[in-house]
């Protein structure tokens, strides 16, 4: 494995880490750039819920973006497979799995969900995509996520 390669699985490896042991939010921003311009995006309709759809850039945007996340969601068993290291490009694709609960009704469902992860020349992200269920997000915020699962069980 090339020296690139190692250093970016092992940034990726320590950025989800935080994640599985909740680290607070200034410990998760560690991870990213202190020299490059930095942004989190979290794919999906911008209506459903209010981390999506939605650039948060620099500092404040993105520490602004884990905020929101955590005024509205807990999770819990986190876990991360599957990396994907493009080393040329200094980006890492990753799969994540875990337990998420909309705090205002209590509602939760189990989501598989990824990353991809820019990075800078130091190792440091500078920008974090998540493509996750925003439709199990929308129905959990609204709480209508037991009903829907009541009548249409997979």
């Amino acid at each position: 494995m090339s020296k690139n390669r190692e250093r970016l699985l092992q940034a990726t490896q320590r950025f989800c880490a935080a994640f599985a042991e909740k680290a607070d939010i200034p410990t998760i921003l560690a991870h990213f750039s202190k020299t490059k311009a930095i942004s989190a995006y979290e794919h999906g309709e911008c209506a459903l819920a209010p981390f999506l759809g939605r650039a948060f850039e620099g500092v404040e945007g993105v520490t602004r973006y884990f905020e929101i996340l955590a005024s509205l969601l807990a999770y819990d068993d986190l876990k991360f497979s599957e990396y994907v290291v493009d080393a040329e490009e200094r980006k890492v694709a990753v799969k994540g799995q875990g337990a998420f609960t909309w705090l205002s009704t209590q509602e939760s469902w189990d989501e598989t969900f990824a990353y991809v992860l820019d990075f800078d020349e130091e190792g440091k992200v500078v920008r974090y995509q998540i493509w996750a269920d925003s439709g199990a997000a929308y129905l959990a915020r609204i709480g209508k996520l037991k009903e829907v699962q009541r009548e249409e069980r997979c």
